[in-house]
């Protein structure tokens, strides 16, 4: 691949990320929203948004971030982004698992719905960041 390709993939992933980001913090602000002017109580939603939000946020300040140092790469710079791309597609599967985990450990031990949202927030942006990934990892590789 190259230079100019990888830095517009690069791009083009980072940007996907800001939508998902973005996405997050307005899906997790709204529950938050709707939860207080409802009144309703529900830990579920509550700790669902949370992580919704709190997601959204560290993907934007991520790529914001790594937006800043984009530039054009050499064949150890390439192999590098490689390794990382590696490296975030094992956290995302195991963010997977601890959410999977939470959330099963949660409705096990008496049906802890705060612990089921958490969860399930945990396990959703594991599976978004996943396929993000692995999207790029598929532009990467050719």
């Amino acid at each position: 691949m190259w230079s100019d390709a990888l830095l517009h993939a690069e791009r083009l992933h980072l940007l996907r990320l800001t939508v998902w980001g973005v996405a997050c913090v307005v899906v997790g602000t709204s529950l938050f929203a709707m939860l207080a002017v409802r009144r309703l109580h529900s830990p579920l939603l509550r700790h669902f948004a949370m992580q919704s939000a709190a997601w959204g946020a560290i993907d934007l300040a991520i790529a914001t971030w790594s937006r800043s140092q984009l530039q054009l790469r050499d064949l150890a710079s390439a192999t590098q982004l490689d390794r990382l791309l590696w490296l975030n597609a094992g956290l995302d599967v195991g963010y997977v698992i601890a959410g999977v985990t939470l959330a099963c450990t949660g409705w096990i031990l008496g049906k802890r719905l705060g612990a089921v949202g958490a969860g399930l927030g945990v396990t959703v942006q594991g599976v978004a960041l996943l396929v993000l990934d692995a999207r790029f990892m598929t532009q990467v590789v050719r």
